[in-house]
């Protein structure tokens, strides 16, 4: 069995980029699901991230079990909840949002996960989630009931991430939000990156292919792209 984090240092240490397309499975039509994973192919995409704020939807085993039907990427969860576990995945990232002080999101919801995690052979990633300003309020701010970071508050956010790193959390993930209006700046991405020793994701507010080389020019390992992609299969055309 292929070990996802060791496949992402080998990545950072050969300076080689990622990129995941994050899908919501309240978002996505199960009859669209082949052409969907189709345009992943197609796509410079090395993940995909399944998962979301909210999630009503139950049927993330069969979102999982079709799209490893049509595309050979590696499927992480990016879980909101305990209720977004599936063992048809390949690993999740075991996120605690470093940036709030929501107990739920700090460990509560990590507790209850745990035994059922425990029960599965997805390989468990643990994150460090940093949430930052991107003007408007998104779903994970009203979902953990947490301000993000100050974009202009620079220092604390490397120290944010600086302390998840010594707390064992092996990626840091800055995240601007679902639909944000403003990526994480590249002042940010330079500064956490050169920071920190262990691989940088950064998502949330780009909306164009130079958006992503932006963010890797700027010291980020992996990219995630999801409400661009949702809106536009042919994005990387």
């Amino acid at each position: 069995m292929r070990n996802l984090y060791q496949d992402i240092l080998h990545a950072k240490a050969n300076n080689q980029k990622l990129l995941a397309i994050l899908i919501d499975p309240d978002k996505v039509e199960m009859q669209v699901v082949e052409v969907l994973a189709r345009k992943i192919n197609e796509s410079p995409a090395t993940h995909i991230f399944v998962g979301g704020s909210y999630v009503e939807s139950s049927a993330i085993d069969l979102l999982i079990t079709n799209l490893k039907r049509h595309c050979e990427l590696p499927v992480l969860l990016f879980p909101g909840n305990p209720s977004q576990i599936s063992a048809l995945a390949d690993g999740i990232l075991f996120l605690s949002l470093i940036s709030g002080r929501n107990p739920d999101f700090l460990i509560e919801h990590q507790v209850n996960a745990a035994p059922i995690i425990k029960k599965t052979t997805l390989e468990v990633i643990p994150t460090g989630y940093i949430l930052i300003e991107s003007g408007k309020e998104t779903a994970v701010s009203r979902v953990s009931k947490t301000e993000p970071l100050k974009q202009e508050n620079i220092d604390y956010i490397v120290d944010t991430a600086l302390a998840g790193e010594m707390l064992g959390k092996k990626l840091i993930y800055l995240e601007a939000g679902s639909g944000a209006l403003n990526p994480v700046s590249s002042q940010i991405i330079a500064k956490v990156s050169a920071s920190i020793g262990i691989p940088l994701i950064v998502g949330g507010g780009i909306r164009a292919k130079s958006g992503i080389q932006n963010a890797y020019d700027y010291g980020a390992d992996l990219v995630v792209i999801g409400t661009a992609f949702e809106n536009d299969l042919n994005f990387f055309d």
